[in-house]
C-alpha cells in the first residue's frame, strides 16, 4: 500500500512553500529570520528539514530535543528546549498558533460553482451562482442556498430551507425546516429538521403532536457525522453561534443551545434543555429534558443530568453531582471495599487458626 505523509496530496489541498517569518507571523508569534522556505506541517517526531511542527506539552519534551523539524511552534518559556537545528516559533497561543499555520499549509479548498447534471433542483429554489451543488442532491421549491457553499452528494434540502453563505454541507445529510447562518458545517449524514419525539398517551395508542417548529443554526457552527437536530415543537430548537457538536450526538425538539458550547460524542439531549453560553459536556452524557444549564458549566463523561446546573459548576456521575461530591464518594466507597476485604481476610484466618 502507497501511503504518503500527513496531508497526503490525494486528499488534502496544499499551499506554500512559506516563509518562516510569514509562517510566524500566522501563528501570532515571532521568529529569527533565517530565510528559511518551509512546505508543510508535520508531528515533531516525523517532521523534516522543510516542515514545521508544534510542542504545547511539556509532556513531549522529548520529542521535541530529537525532531528534525526545521521550526517548531513553542511558548516563549520553551524557548531553551528547541534544538539548534530548528527555528523557534515563539507563540504565546501556541495551540491557536498551530492551527492557523496547519490552515494556512492546508487551506479549506473553495466551492467549485455550479449543479452538477445529476441534482434535482426545483425551479422556485434559488441555489447562488458561487455555489457547488454536487452529484444526485435534491433541492426543494423555496430552498436558498448562498454565495459559497459546498453541497455534497447525495444530499437533501427541502422546502423552504435556506442556507447562508459558506456554508459546506456533507454527503448524505438531509435538512428540513431550517434556517442556517454563515458559515455552518455539516458532516457527513447530518439529520437536521426531522420530527421531534412528542406523542400523546390515549386509550388505543399513542398520537403524534405535531412537531411546528424550525431548527435555526446560528454562524459557525459545526455538526459532526450522523448526528441528529430535532425540530421545535412550539417553539425552535436553536444551536448557538460558534457551537461545535461532536459524532452521533442526538438533539431534541426546542433545545436551546448557547455560544460556543462543546458537545462530544454520543451526547443526549431532551427536549426543551437549555444550555447556556460556553456550555462543555463529555461524551455519553444524558440530559432529561426542559433542565436548564449555567453558563460555563462543564458536565463530565457519562453524566447524568435530571436537575438544573448552576452556572460554572462542574459535574460528574449519574445522577450527575458537583465534582468533589463525586470523587468523596467514591474516595469512601473505596475505603469501605477494602476495609471489607481486610475483614473478610481477617475473619478467614481466624477460622484457621
Amino acid at each position: 500500500m502507497d501511503i504518503n505523509p500527513i496531508g497526503d496530496p490525494r486528499f488534502y489541498a496544499r499551499s506554500g512553500p512559506f516563509n518562516i517569518c510569514d509562517v510566524a507571523r500566522v501563528a501570532g508569534g515571532s521568529a529569527a529570520e533565517s530565510g528559511l522556505m518551509l512546505t508543510g506541517v508535520a508531528a515533531l517526531d516525523v517532521a523534516g528539514p522543510l516542515e514545521v511542527s508544534f510542542l504545547h506539552d511539556g509532556r513531549y519534551a522529548a520529542a521535541l530535543a530529537t525532531t528534525r523539524a526545521g521550526a517548531v511552534v513553542v511558548h516563549p518559556d520553551m524557548a531553551g528546549q528547541v534544538p539548534h537545528t530548528a527555528v523557534a516559533i515563539l507563540a504565546p497561543a501556541t495551540y491557536e498558533g498551530w492551527a492557523r499555520v496547519a490552515g494556512m499549509f492546508h487551506p479549506v479548498p473553495p466551492a467549485n460553482p455550479g449543479i452538477h447534471g445529476s441534482s434535482l433542483v426545483s425551479p422556485d429554489a434559488t441555489v447562488d451562482p458561487l455555489a457547488e451543488v454536487g452529484p444526485f442532491c435534491c433541492i426543494e421549491a423555496g430552498a436558498n442556498i448562498g454565495p459559497g457553499c459546498r453541497i455534497g452528494p447525495y444530499t437533501s434540502i427541502g422546502r423552504g430551507v435556506q442556507i447562508g453563505s459558506d456554508c459546506r454541507i456533507g454527503a448524505h445529510v438531509s435538512i428540513s425546516h431550517a434556517l442556517l447562518g454563515a458559515r455552518v458545517i455539516l458532516h457527513p449524514g447530518v439529520r437536521i429538521g426531522q420530527e421531534g419525539f412528542s406523542f400523546a398517551h390515549t386509550k388505543t395508542g399513542f398520537l403524534t403532536i405535531p412537531q411546528l417548529g424550525l431548527v435555526l443554526l446560528e454562524d459557525d457552527v459545526e455538526i459532526g457525522a450522523n448526528s441528529t437536530v430535532d425540530r421545535g415543537s412550539m417553539q425552535n430548537t436553536v444551536i448557538g453561534a460558534g457551537t461545535r457538536i461532536d459524532n452521533l450526538v442526538q438533539i431534541g425538539h426546542n433545545v436551546r443551545v448557547g455560544r460556543c458550547c462543546v458537545i462530544v460524542a454520543q451526547v443526549g439531549i431532551s427536549g426543551s434543555t437549555v444550555l447556556e453560553d460556553y456550555v462543555q459536556v463529555g461524551g455519553q452524557a444524558a440530559f432529561t429534558g426542559h433542565v436548564r444549564i449555567g453558563r460555563g458549566a462543564q458536565v463530565g463523561a457519562q453524566a447524568g443530568v435530571i436537575g438544573n446546573i448552576a452556572p460554572g459548576a462542574i459535574v460528574l456521575g449519574s445522577p450527575a453531582q458537583p465534582r468533589h461530591d463525586f470523587f468523596r464518594q467514591v474516595a469512601t466507597l473505596k475505603r469501605l471495599a477494602q476495609s471489607s476485604r481486610t475483614k473478610c481476610a481477617t475473619d478467614e484466618r481466624s477460622l484457621h487458626a
